[in-house]
């Protein structure tokens, strides 16, 4: 059983990675696993990759490297016997160094367990905004990484993506640099595919390091039922998008600078809505993707900002979620008593 370990700040593109890496390791006769680890309480990547086609294994309510260890080490038990993969692929949290996830791992003696190189992501567009912003929190991550992956070529020019090469090849001489854009799926992505068949470095152990503390990021998480039977592609797309440009302009008066990853998912029938913004300097996206059946409408929303204080930043999203749904006439109801990660641990249920 190979793991994979697919790390990177929030908005770095792990998500897009994952998604295109396990469609075409599995169409490619794999047997693969996908463990996603979100920050809060409330899983809206899992969600994205479910709805694709690919199940997943969701460990919430904190950072693996940090307090997720029995769940980690119980849900990679269970799956090397009940599901025997061949390849498992993890999606730390943004705000994790994949090295002590790594760490943690091997100490846990899981039978026929080998790793691939660590890959560590970084957005070509913004980099120069998260050195800024956290540094010692992105350093790190960029030295534990075996490959460096510059994502989003096709949103960067060519100068921006020669200073983040030249940037990384100083910081980190001894990893595979790598330019890419998982979204578009391009050839250069395709050959990261051949660079994580072969073996990682040696397991060193180092210091542990509190991340989320380092990272220095607030995060909110929440989820709402739509009360509403009338929620199509349009409104779903108007309201996100407008959620997302408020809280934009009301951080920015607190960070100018912010980074970090706004993600809303929203269900509604036969379709599912995925809207992000990634700092103070982009803009909403937005993908809508085909969902099997009919379900009651839904919002799930995820929030992690860097250097704006929590109770700020909850403030800030609930009142523009409730605002521009009440623009609308659409009333919400908040889901209490959100997920627990013990719910997440019986993988028996799973139909791969």
């Amino acid at each position: 059983m190979k793991v994979i370990i697919i790390g990177g700040f929030l908005g770095s593109g792990k998500t897009t990675t994952l998604l295109n890496l396990g469609k075409h390791l599995r169409e490619s006769g794999h047997r693969i696993a996908i463990i996603v680890n979100e920050i809060g309480e409330i899983g809206v990547d899992g969600d994205t990759l479910s709805n694709s086609g690919i199940e997943t294994k969701e460990l919430t309510n904190g950072c693996i490297c940090c307090t997720l260890k029995i769940d980690m080490e119980y849900t990679l038990r269970t799956l090397a016997t009940e599901f025997k993969p061949d390849v498992v692929i993890i999606e730390p949290t943004g705000i994790a160094f994949p090295r002590q996830i790594k760490e943690d791992l091997a100490l846990m003696d899981v039978p026929d367990m080998s790793f691939a190189p660590i890959v560590n992501l970084v957005d070509a567009n913004r980099f120069n905004t998260e050195i800024e912003q956290i540094p010692k929190f992105i350093m790190t991550q960029l030295e534990d990484a075996e490959i460096l992956g510059i994502n989003k070529i096709d949103m960067a020019n060519k100068d921006q993506i020669k200073d983040v090469k030249a940037f990384l090849k100083q910081i980190n001489p001894e990893a595979i640099i790598h330019e890419f854009s998982a979204k578009n799926n391009d050839q250069q992505f395709q050959k990261l595919r051949y660079l994580l068949a072969g073996d990682s470095r040696e397991c060193h152990i180092f210091e542990k390091i509190n991340s989320i503390e380092m990272s220095e990021v607030s995060t909110y998480s929440a989820e709402y039922t739509v009360l509403s039977q009338n929620l199509g592609s349009d409104i779903a797309a108007t309201i996100s998008k407008n959620i997302l440009e408020d809280i934009k302009n009301r951080v920015l008066n607190l960070n100018p600078d912010f980074i970090g990853h706004v993600k809303i998912s929203m269900e509604y029938p036969d379709k599912m809505m995925k809207a992000s913004l990634t700092s103070s300097k982009g803009s909403p996206q937005i993908e809508i993707f085909e969902k099997k059946g009919n379900t009651q409408s839904k919002l799930k929303f995820l929030s992690a900002v860097t250097k704006v204080p929590k109770n700020m930043l909850i403030e800030i999203v609930e009142n523009s979620i409730q605002g521009n749904f009440t623009k609308e006439s659409i009333d919400l109801k908040k889901i209490e008593g959100q997920c627990n990660s013990k719910q997440f641990v019986d993988i028996s249920n799973f139909s791969f």
